[in-house]
């Protein structure tokens, strides 16, 4: 395996990190969690057998390009992490985490917004990479509570979370009015 680097990411890796999400949620509809739907980056529709379906929003792209920026413009309550693969001709991110604090409970608690290991880069330890560094980032930031969501449908990474200690404690319910 070529050597894996972890550090944050700059505003100048931005595109290709949108690159990598945009591809990724558009060949895999079950990443899309609650938290896409909020942010206008995905859509949850009910289909004809009464199934909930999510795929991604028209505008979702640029939707995400104002969450991610924001994110690397506010460093003492969010971080993004690149994997960065290094060869001797090129350096190619592999894949990235998104993490913030929120204050809007008794005390602060981490979020683990995203982790996304490109489809040829897993199975080689970057997402572990990846994970302590943001469980690291959350210890220098005196955060013990970490949470994170995930699509419904989304085994392979309920499966990875849960082996590190993630445990379920909820559901996500959605009422449209109109």
């Amino acid at each position: 395996m070529k050597e894996i680097e972890i550090s944050i990411a700059t505003k100048q890796d931005i595109p290709i990190l949108a690159d990598i999400f945009w591809s990724h949620i558009n060949a895999n509809h079950e990443y899309i969690s609650h938290g896409e739907v909020q942010m206008g980056v995905g859509v949850a529709k009910i289909n004809s057998n009464g199934d909930i379906c999510t795929f991604p929003a028209e505008n979702g792209k640029e939707m995400w390009l104002q969450y991610i920026s924001s994110k690397l413009e506010n460093p003492s309550f969010a971080a993004v992490f690149k994997a960065e693969s290094k060869s001797e001709d090129q350096n190619l991110i592999a894949g990235f985490c998104v993490v913030e604090i929120d204050e809007d409970g008794s005390s602060p608690y981490g979020m683990l917004c995203d982790l996304l290991v490109r489809e040829q880069y897993r199975s080689l330890g970057i997402g572990n990479l990846l994970m302590h560094e943001a469980l690291s980032w959350f210890k220098k930031h005196e955060i013990s509570d970490i949470y994170l969501e995930s699509g419904k449908n989304n085994h392979d990474a309920h499966s990875f979370f849960q082996k590190r200690g993630f445990q379920h404690i909820s559901e996500i319910f959605k009422l449209k009015t109109y």
